[in-house]
């Protein structure tokens, strides 16, 4: 039998706007048992505003409690019953994009939305007036190990354990979870939102040494650094939609690499640390740098001199040997974020890849031109995010993020 989690969720403004705050409850339907509140403090915003940010805490923390549990969320707010039950349109921006957030959180659970008399829902109000008072975000959950329950010889525990809750940051304030997020950007969307992490590969021999390496090169694989680097960069990735930077972030659900060794380890460091399977695409190979490889540049420069000089400014030239030219190369880049994109439309995907395929997938994002392959820094084992709603519209969260490092 499915079980069934029930919340009781309210929200308030001293103001409206004015100071506000949200306080929810989440109970076992089926047990009565009190699993967790949550209090809130908003900051200055309108009571609907609170109603929707209430019941969106407790959406979230409901997936950390059971994520497979049917949802039944009662409130003594109308309008907010009414337009998530998709019987009121929703006019106001704020609230669209809440509720849109709320959609994306709620996922493919079995949900209820029903009213309730202001007089009954006295828990989530008095939790939301708390959180006003107190001015301070709590969320307290039922910890079974300290449950005054187990031991009837032992001296009663707090059956809650209590930690803060973290603020919205100023990252988060105008992110849109399921639509472009700037308010000139495309709207009316007809693709679903395909949200690419990029990741480039940890250090190797050659990258210490600063020598180049490309696709039909030596194929080293990580040194001791570089998977160290694979190490904190998978670490950060199991924060995708829990908790951090990249908390709005739905989970990942695909893992796609380089077919290169270096890239392929580094995948292979994330999809363990978050249980998802590696596939590869040949496409995400590193540019071929052809009789280059293996060399820094300043001795490319000494050795090959008027080569290089042209190569460098000319998007049609390819290195000697095997080598491939910018165009050939951005051509082969994109024909692999054009088959992610259609192969995992609505979901988020991390791509695991080399410097010039990441800038190759920022250009797409940013509709750039040529400079921006050389005007991007990406470090080993940095974090990109580019979302794409097919080719309607894109737009670029982050570049070279690197504070796990």
């Amino acid at each position: 039998m499915t079980r069934v989690l029930r919340i009781e969720a309210d929200g308030g403004s001293r103001g409206n706007p004015g100071d506000s705050g949200s306080g929810a409850v989440i109970i076992d339907l089926a047990t009565g048992e009190l699993l967790a509140e949550i209090a809130e403090f908003i900051g200055t915003a309108t009571n609907n505003v609170a109603e929707y940010r209430a019941v969106l805490a407790a959406v979230q923390l409901s997936a950390i409690i059971d994520e497979s549990a049917e949802l039944q969320i009662a409130l003594d707010s109308k309008l907010v019953v009414e337009q998530m039950s998709g019987r009121w349109k929703i006019k106001n921006e704020a609230l669209f994009d809440l509720a849109n957030q709320l959609q994306s959180a709620i996922g493919r659970r079995k949900v209820e939305f029903t009213w309730m008399p202001r007089e009954q829902n006295y828990r989530a109000d008095a939790l939301a007036n708390e959180a006003m008072d107190s001015r301070v975000s709590v969320v307290r959950r039922l910890d079974n190990e300290t449950s005054p329950h187990e031991s009837a010889n032992s001296e009663p525990a707090s059956a809650f354990a209590e930690q803060p809750i973290e603020k919205t940051s100023a990252a988060h304030l105008e992110f849109n979870s399921e639509k472009p997020s700037s308010v000139r950007a495309e709207r009316d969307v007809k693709a679903l939102l395909t949200t690419v992490i990029l990741v480039r590969h940890g250090r190797t021999a050659l990258t210490e040494s600063h020598k180049i390496s490309g696709r039909g090169g030596a194929d080293p694989e990580l040194s001791v650094l570089g998977l160290d680097d694979a190490r904190r960069v998978a670490e950060e990735i199991t924060q995708v939609g829990v908790a951090g930077f990249f908390s709005q972030i739905k989970k990942p659900t695909v893992i796609v690499s380089s077919p290169i060794q270096r890239a392929r380890q580094t995948a292979e460091a994330i999809g363990k640390a978050i249980n998802v399977p590696v596939t590869v695409d040949e496409n995400l190979a590193e540019i071929d740098f052809g009789d280059w490889d293996g060399f820094t540049n300043q001795e490319v420069a000494e050795r090959w001199g008027e080569t290089y000089e042209a190569w460098r400014g000319d998007i049609n030239i390819a290195p000697p040997g095997t080598g491939e030219s910018l165009v050939s190369f951005d051509a082969r880049v994109q024909k692999a974020r054009h088959d992610i994109l259609a192969r995992y439309e609505g979901q988020t995907v991390v791509v695991v890849a080399h410097v010039m395929p990441i800038r190759g997938f920022i250009k797409a994002a940013i509709d750039a031109n040529w400079p921006i392959y050389w005007r991007q820094s990406v470090a080993p084992c940095s974090i990109s995010v580019a979302r794409f709603w097919a080719d309607e519209a894109a737009e670029l969260t982050c570049t070279n993020y690197t504070t796990h490092l």
